[in-house]
């Protein structure tokens, strides 16, 4: 059924120039953020651009929506933000433009410096020295990501910190962090992305917190070629959701309908729901039906392949630009004459925005291809034999629009097919250049490289009390927790069981009785909300301990993990930091669900977190309180069999630090270099002990952690003094010895100093069986070691 025509009306209330006024520049926003959308998608076809997806169709919603966006606010949303963004003050026309053809000057592209395609956005959370900025009084965006609903888990974190800052008295002095709480997040996604889990997972848990979430979900019908018929229950989101409205009494959400083309309505609408959302805490869903998208999905195919006839032409006669027209004609805010005037204006803005921003972009390379045509031209003339050299030139001035690899290619390809030529410190000089550029444009801050980064913690060493009797390892954990909440108040610890019974290892035990259930709590059985939990508040200023039950769990949470937390740093070149710290256990357990070690999946999913694999709970203490002091976020793998060996307490509990990327040498030894870590160092030790009796001299070694992995190279010394090297863990073949083979043999040269081949024993390809013998016969034991050392000795 089509819609009804447009009847709101002024209200009375309002002052009628003022609102006229603000009307028309609204107008002249989404007339601009319009043009934006067509001529990108042209630059996109024209090979100006990678590829493009915009915003158009949705501008007068989103033109409400910037009303109620405050200084203080957050916005986790998705790629068709466009006008919003226009309408906050927070990009350019130019900007739009340079991100789109992925201009790595961050003065032009504020908000990934190139890294992430057009339509992503983000605003600076700390400051050039890693300080938090004064998000108190900015309008906050947090880095923006292509998954689908990936914007979701954050958005109920940057949520649940605006709780959590109004009910904790103690952080009301961080001004520059939150005014008393008195902030919204607010969460963009398209309706058919609701179909994903985290959708389903972040509005269950918004309702049970009650936080103040503003979710808004733009319903254009599809989900690229597939009608919301097959997307959703009900073909409507705000009708599958009905169960979670808040009723007197109970918790839950407040969902309110509202159509995109209905300007009043639409701020209307807008102002009573984030009103309420702000005051009460209460989350709400805005479902903003009958959108419609002038160009489709995105520049990679046409609409016209999947949408009816029927269906084009009522998204023209329902756009939603050609309503507020209508409207403002009708109620008369402005002429035909005037619109027209209008859009002629905005249509010439938008094509010399463009202009200049594709000017910018293509400057400095025209710069280098003019530096390289030079320089080949001089070769030239040095070895005037070689004819083929002009060819070189010749491809590069018919270039109309060059990129930078095309120089690169160029002259990279000349050194190498003519090895011998003369005169050529030029261009090795240029290519040292555009290198060093490229290094820093697009390979840099995967991690803090500044003061903030963990592996700039000054070291401290342990201390403790001579003749001290040693005690379990959950209780040394406990009493650090409790010095450490009491110590920082920023610290908080939340997860599944975390709270009451003090997590099911006991390291939490009494700490939410002694330091509250704002500061330790639990969670429902939902890890990647509760990833999303920790990283909102490591967003806003606070650090989070989230804690996933065992690592088995951690695949629950993997895609928002390797997504939003490894690569904020990264996406947004330094302008976010991410200092969540998630602490789980694994390793040795028996059984299939108990028992993973997916080190190698870990490794190569998270980069841009640490990985940490402490042997005990003293080495655990240090490695958290080197996070602490870092802005890097970190995965810490406890041993699960662990908890009740005895160990002595540190006296310098809250300075202690390990070095992250440090291996230690456990026992010195001739022989062999033995590298493990976590609870099979203790199966690699015994092994070592057995050994020695046997006439072998094995040096074992912790590597501490696996992201960093051996920055020093001790692990490669120790191999230059033995000749000979095993990596022993119980991921399956392939994982992390492969990781640990490839570091030192390949990255260290290790294979230099070989007298045999280095050899890796790890767990089986499957899962423990359940029991003690599933364990044994699955993972290595004390008798595998022995028995592969042996072999390696006789070799």
């Amino acid at each position: 059924m089509l819609p009804l025509p447009i009847t709101a009306t002024i209200p009375a209330t309002l002052n009628y120039d003022t609102f006229k006024q603000q009307v028309l520049a609204d107008y002249v926003i989404a007339l601009k953020s319009r043009q934006v959308s067509l001529l990108g998608r042209k630059e996109v076809l024209s090979g100006k651009a990678k590829f493009g997806i915009f915003g158009d169709g949705k501008e007068v919603a989103q033109l409400a929506w910037s009303k109620f966006f405050n200084p203080g606010d957050y916005r986790s949303g998705y790629y068709r933000d466009q006008t919003f963004m226009l309408a906050s003050h927070l990009v350019t026309v130019e900007q739009l433009f340079a991100q789109l053809y992925a201009n790595v000057n961050p003065e032009q592209e504020p908000m990934s410096s190139g890294r992430q395609m057009n339509g992503h956005f983000a605003t600076a959370f700390v400051q050039p020295n890693g300080e938090m900025a004064n998000l108190a009084h900015t309008k906050n965006i947090s880095a923006d990501m292509a998954p689908t609903a990936s914007q979701m888990p954050r958005a109920l974190g940057l949520a649940l910190t605006s709780k959590i800052f109004k009910n904790t008295p103690t952080l009301q002095h961080l001004s520059n962090l939150s005014t008393a709480g008195n902030e919204i997040c607010f969460c963009t996604i398209g309706d058919a992305s609701t179909s994903e889990g985290h959708f389903w997972e972040t509005l269950n848990a918004a309702g049970v917190l009650q936080v103040p979430l503003a979710v808004l979900v733009w319903d254009n019908g599809f989900g690229i070629s597939v009608p919301k018929e097959y997307q959703t229950i009900k073909g409507s989101i705000s009708e599958a959701v009905s169960g979670f409205q808040q009723t007197n009494g109970s918790n839950g959400i407040d969902i309110y309908n509202v159509k995109g083309w209905d300007y009043a309505s639409l701020c209307e609408t807008m102002e009573t729901a984030f009103a309420k959302c702000r005051n009460t805490h209460t989350p709400c869903l805005i479902h903003v039906d009958e959108i419609t998208q002038p160009q489709g999905h995105s520049t990679s195919g046409s609409h016209e392949r999947y949408k009816t006839n029927e269906r084009l032409q009522w998204e023209k006669e329902w756009d939603c630009l050609k309503k507020m027209k209508e409207w403002m004609i009708e109620n008369e805010i402005a002429t035909v004459t005037e619109i027209d005037t209008l859009e002629q204006r905005c249509i010439a803005d938008v094509k010399q925005a463009k202009q200049i921003a594709w000017q910018q972009y293509l400057q400095p390379i025209q710069a280098q291809v003019q530096l390289a045509i030079s320089n080949l031209t001089a070769i030239a003339t040095h070895n005037p034999l070689i004819s083929n050299i002009n060819a070189y030139t010749s491809n590069l001035q018919v270039l109309t629009e060059p990129l930078l690899k095309d120089v690169t290619k160029a002259l990279r390809q000349l050194l190498i097919t003519y090895p011998n030529l003369t005169n050529t410190e030029a261009i090795k000089q240029q290519l040292l250049q555009i290198i060093t550029y490229t290094q820093k444009s697009y390979h840099s801050n995967l991690y803090n490289e500044g003061i903030k980064s963990a592996t700039a913690v000054v070291t401290v060493q342990p201390t403790f009390t001579e003749g001290e009797k040693p005690v379990n390892g959950y209780e040394v954990l406990n009493h650090y927790f409790d010095t450490l909440l009491a110590q920082n108040p920023l610290v908080y610890a939340f997860g599944e069981d975390v709270g009451q019974i003090g997590d099911v290892n006991q390291g939490f035990a009494g700490l939410q009785q002694k330091h509250g259930n704002q500061r330790v709590f639990d969670t429902g059985i939902r890890e990647t909300t509760i990833i999303g939990q920790g990283i909102g508040m490591a967003l806003r200023g606070l650090r989070p301990i989230a804690e996933i039950q065992y690592l088995d769990y951690v695949l629950y949470a993997l895609q928002t993990l390797s997504d939003d937390v490894s690569s904020l740093h990264y996406r947004t070149n330094g302008l976010q930091s991410c200092p969540l710290i998630v602490r789980t256990r694994g390793h040795r357990l028996e059984g299939i669900w108990h028992s993973g070690s997916p080190m190698g999946m870990l490794l190569n999913a998270l980069r841009g977190m640490y990985i940490a694999v402490p042997r005990n709970m003293v080495q655990a203490i240090g490695i958290y309180n080197t996070l602490l002091q870092s802005n890097d976020p970190a995965l810490v793998i406890e041993c699960l069999n662990g908890y009740r060996l005895k160990e002595q307490q540190p006296t310098n509990i809250l300075e202690y630090t390990v070095p992250l990327g440090i291996p230690e040498i456990l026992q010195p030894g001739t022989d062999i270099t033995i590298v493990s870590y976590g609870s099979t160092l203790r199966i690699v030790t015994d092994a070592a002990a057995l050994l020695q009796s046997l006439g072998v001299s094995a040096e074992v070694i912790d590597a501490q952690t696996l992201l960093p992995f051996d920055i020093t190279g001790i692990i490669g010394i120790s191999l230059q003094k033995t000749n000979r090297i095993l990596f022993v863990d119980e991921d399956v073949p392939g994982g992390a010895t492969a990781y640990m083979y490839n570091q030192v043999i390949e990255q260290q040269q290790g294979y230099k100093h070989l007298d045999c081949a280095a050899r890796t024993l790890t767990a089986k390809a499957h899962r423990p069986p359940y029991g003690s013998d599933g364990d044994y016969f699955s993972k290595p034991s004390i008798e595998d070691v022995v028995e592969i050392v042996m072999e390696i000795m006789a070799d």
